[in-house]
């Protein structure tokens, strides 16, 4: 199984134990589940735009052998606004984008600030810890985003991921349905 396809299981293992984060607080939400701009369903061409708006860097994709419907596609960011450099990966259906994780070293400030933009938009969310790994998340019509952080050799690393899981559904409906037709 190549990388993409074992993410992409993980992360639809996740979404399927993942319901609403207890104690929301939150408003219902009117737009999609975002993160400066970054949004899982969106196009590939969308989040090159988007990057070329921030800093100008551009996405580097490269096609799954087991299935070329899937890209896995990197950048790095260097945008004064999420105050750090932020690793960029992306996991692609049909060149839209299902899983999206933005992940930096950062100062205790900066993991404060990304908190509080994503509590602003979509509510309060208690925090919940995985060993030595705390993390934050939110659900909303098919859709998740998560805010996870840990120390790790003295470095405060943080990542926030939006994941469609409509877009996975799809493609594992997609895959079942040509795995049935494939001649014994």
């Amino acid at each position: 199984m190549t990388a993409p396809v074992r993410t992409v299981a993980f992360v639809l293992s996740l979404l399927s134990s993942a319901g609403p984060a207890a104690g929301s607080t939150a408003v219902p939400d009117t737009t999609t589940l975002q993160f400066y701009g970054f949004r899982a369903g969106a196009r590939i061409e969308e989040m090159n735009a988007l990057l070329q708006r921030l800093d100008g860097s551009r996405l580097t994709c490269e096609r799954a052998r087991a299935d070329r419907r899937v890209s896995e596609c990197r950048s790095v960011l260097r945008a004064p606004k999420l105050g750090a450099k932020v690793r960029l990966w992306i996991s692609a259906v049909d060149s839209v984008a299902s899983v999206i994780t933005l992940s930096a070293n950062v100062e205790t400030a900066q993991l404060d600030s990304w908190r509080r933009d994503i509590e602003r938009r979509y509510g309060r969310v208690g925090a919940q810890a995985q060993g030595s790994q705390w993390m934050m998340q939110w659900v909303r019509r098919g859709r998740m985003l998560r805010l996870t952080w840990r120390m790790e050799r003295g470095q405060k690393i943080a990542s926030v991921s939006l994941v469609d899981g409509r877009v996975l559904d799809n493609w594992g409906r997609s895959r079942t349905r040509a795995a049935s037709t494939v001649p014994s």
